[in-house]
């Protein structure tokens, strides 16, 4: 254990409680406001000043002179092209716009895209970033059914900024948090505050609380309770709810937990066809069968789904994410991702988890990918850069349901787009774009990243996250839950 750590860990066991934690950084009366609003019911934003500042306000923009890789099938790549952003949208894209009045952000030498879109990431265990071990009773599982158990609200809220930092720092503009550590009504709307604290665009996923009985079903009133209290207003539409299933392997669960989230409107997401080890690789047929696929489902990993679960996703309009980093780190084997595009289904890209794969580079998810399917085939030209670039981005957003609003800068659609330097040393010289996001590109070259019209990342810098900060208050955090989970 290194001096620092020793640090951390001594002074935050010397503070007294959730409470005593916020005290001893001057919020005390905050951690009072917070309580009494969350047992009225009433969200509010900002439970840590610490760790986020207010969002910046929509301004009115010219992002001029990039190349923009629209991701659209009309509007294709743009040399030299500018974006017009006014009040949150897309108005126009093309050459040499006019704009009087409109704040000029010089895009020359970046390429400019859609934010990347990221599918499936369990973002509280992002506080135990790397810390699966190397025997299994050190494991992803272990480790996190034994931490996951004792974290507070605040660790939540934690786990999900420091994730949200990361995320748009790396260019990432939308996520799914797949929640599976709801042990309270406070820890899951401490989870959502620091969605909305941060400015990104995601979905919620609902999920079970880790140590919870496979016998036994989750709190659908919760449930039903936070869809009403923060997904029942108009808003400005970044947060959005799921339901993270567990499948047939859980009888508390399936079928009567998805029954309740089709009745509510909720769309689902299952991790399925996981590995060879779990078994079970009907169970996507099972579902298919039960009448449960649908667009408004999404099935996680299917590293062995056989020929006849693809035939039912691609028929039923299901999509898949795959995590190809997680999925080979943890030994569950390949991403089948050339057997799932050629079936038909829709495939998407996601971080999984940090606790395995360390950090949330979707440019190394993407990297991979496209590595991974053409060894499996044995064919250079298998798997393009082109497509791999439209899973993380349009791609990501139909199987979000959300590509009506984001996954390709067109008008009318919401301004959430990057720009990359392309004059980076381990970028240049510029040569073909797509291949040079997939193959070259990381997070350090990611200049600017905007979110419904809100710029949150410039000249390389967070504007509304005090980074530093975070991963200060998540190493106290961490060193907490290690005390109590005795790890």
């Amino acid at each position: 254990m290194n001096r620092i750590f020793q640090n951390e860990r001594r002074n935050f066991l010397n503070r007294a409680g959730h409470v005593g934690a916020l005290a001893s950084l001057g919020l005390v009366a905050q951690a009072g406001m917070l309580s009494s609003a969350l047992a009225a019911g009433k969200p509010q934003r900002g439970s840590a000043r610490g760790v986020a500042g207010s969002l910046p306000k929509r301004g009115e923009y010219l992002v001029r002179g990039g190349y923009v890789l629209t991701m659209d099938d009309k509007l294709g790549d743009l040399p030299d092209a500018d974006v017009h952003i006014k009040n949150g949208a897309i108005v126009a894209v093309g050459k040499a716009l006019r704009v009087p009045g409109a704040e000029v952000i010089d895009a020359r030498g970046m390429l400019v895209l859609p934010g990347l879109i990221e599918t499936h990431w369990h973002m509280w265990n992002t506080l135990l970033r790397s810390m699966s071990g190397d025997v299994q009773a050190r494991g992803y599982f272990p480790l996190s059914e034994a931490l996951g158990k004792v974290f507070t609200p605040r660790d939540m809220y934690l786990g999900a900024m420091l994730s949200s930092a990361e995320a748009l720092n790396s260019g990432i503009t939308t996520v799914h948090d797949w929640c599976h550590n709801t042990q309270t009504p406070e820890h899951v709307d401490q989870d959502i505050l620091a969605l909305q604290d941060s400015g990104i665009r995601a979905r919620f996923g609902y999920g079970y609380p880790q140590g919870w009985p496979r016998d036994k079903s989750v709190n659908l009133d919760d449930l039903r309770r936070v869809k009403q209290q923060w997904f029942s207003g108009s808003g400005d539409g970044l947060l959005t709810l799921g339901y993270a299933a567990r499948g047939t392997r859980y009888p508390g669960a399936y079928p009567s937990e998805w029954e309740f989230a089709r009745k509510m409107g909720i769309p689902i997401s299952v991790h399925a066809n996981i590995t060879k080890r779990f078994g079970n690789e009907t169970e996507i047929e099972t579902f298919y069968k039960d009448g449960f696929l649908g667009p408004d489902v999404q099935v996680i990993h299917a590293l062995t789904a056989p020929p006849a679960a693809i035939e039912a996703m691609a028929k039923t309009g299901t999509s898949v994410s795959l995590s190809p980093y997680t999925e080979m780190r943890i030994g569950f084997g390949f991403p089948q991702t050339g057997a799932l595009l050629a079936g038909g289904v829709l495939v998407t890209l996601s971080v999984d988890t940090a606790a395995l794969s360390g950090n949330a580079d979707m440019f190394g998810v993407m990297k991979a990918t496209l590595n991974v399917e053409n060894a499996r085939a044995e064919n250079e030209f298998k798997l393009t850069a082109r497509k791999v670039l439209e899973m993380a981005t349009i791609d990501g957003a139909r199987g979000l349901g959300i590509a009506d609003r984001v996954g390709s800068l067109a008008v009318g659609k919401r301004a959430d787009l990057i720009m990359v330097r392309s004059g980076d040393i381990n970028m240049g010289p510029l040569t073909d774009a797509p291949h040079l996001l997939v193959e070259a590109a990381q997070p350090s070259n990611v200049d600017t990243v905007m979110v419904d019209g809100r710029i949150l990342k410039r000249k390389g810098k967070l504007t509304a996250i005090h980074a530093d900060q975070v991963v200060r208050e998540c190493a106290l955090a961490l060193a907490g839950v290690r005390q109590r989970a005795n790890w």
